[in-house]
């Protein structure tokens, strides 16, 4: 693992060259109901989310189709059109929905060409600014998949593109067809499974967009982390998300709930400016 001690963090990142957002973006999973299936239990609620992200200045949310399913595009479209200027929604395609917590992968092309156009019509949108492949389906040919994707960029439906849970090597692939700007895979402080894949977005100016920033399950990390998080008064999930911007200026942060006071308290870790030793530590973890 590179070694990094980077005590300052810049507070925006460009994607694709041309999309400056603010690094603090808002991951719009959790306004669903249990088991990312259904309405949000507190729909008000929900709304007040959305509407408070732009008001704090975040000005990236991630969503997909699945989230719901449609759920999750349905609110921000509610809450949030007509658009601010400068808002970029992200969604995604390529996980099909059977019930609470289950996600079979489906990367057809003819699936895939239902849920884009599903994802434009639900976010009264004329084309998705970045449109990320939510899984590679081992079951369709990948050309396939890329060809849509590739059709899809050229009719003008889509700006940008971005994958999640992908290899170097499946990023390279990709590549072949497309311009991939983004890549979403797990990470967090306790589980660097992905930090390849980092490296290879930082060297190539790919935004690396970091899922469950905090769920590795490492016992040991967090018992380290608490400490630390007292030294700055802030919570664990705060220094989690702070070590992250810290961490590598490729990342870009999507924290997800569904209160508006988590929602403020996630934005806080933004402003948390730690110390090179304590980063030295808190690097020392993964």
């Amino acid at each position: 693992m590179a070694e990094r001690t980077t005590s300052s963090i810049a507070e925006t990142y460009t994607i694709g060259g041309e999309m400056t957002v603010n690094r603090m973006g808002f991951g719009a999973m959790r306004i669903t109901g249990e088991g990312v299936w259904g309405p949000p239990k507190d729909r008000e609620e929900a709304i007040r989310v959305l509407k408070r992200t732009v008001e704090l200045g975040i000005n990236f949310i991630d969503t997909a189709d699945s989230y719901g399913p449609h759920v999750s595009e349905e609110l921000i479209a509610e809450a949030l059109d007509p658009y601010p200027k400068g808002l970029v929604i992200a969604t995604k395609g390529g996980l099909t929905r059977t019930g609470p917590n289950q996600w079979p992968i489906n990367g057809h092309p003819d699936h895939l060409r239902e849920a884009l156009e599903g994802s434009l019509k639900r976010l009264k949108l004329n084309h998705i600014d970045l449109y990320q492949l939510h899984r590679i389906d081992p079951e369709v040919p990948f050309e396939d998949t890329f060809r849509f994707l590739q059709k899809a960029q050229e009719e003008g439906l889509v700006k940008h593109i971005g994958l999640s849970e992908v290899t170097v090597d499946q990023i390279r692939q990709a590549e072949e067809y497309v311009k991939v700007v983004s890549v979403q895979n797990m990470y967090s402080i306790d589980n660097r499974k992905w930090e390849n894949e980092l490296n290879y977005c930082e060297q190539n100016d790919l935004a690396f967009i970091p899922w469950f920033p905090l769920g590795g399950g490492n016992d040991q990390a967090i018992k380290k982390l608490e400490k630390v998080a007292q030294k700055y008064d802030v919570t664990v999930h705060q220094l989690a998300l702070s070590w992250l911007l810290h961490h590598s200026p490729s990342i870009l942060l999507i924290p997800g709930t569904s209160r508006v006071k988590h929602l403020e308290e996630n934005l806080q870790a933004a402003s948390i400016s730690l110390e090179p030793e304590d980063l030295e530590e808190l690097n020392g973890l993964g």
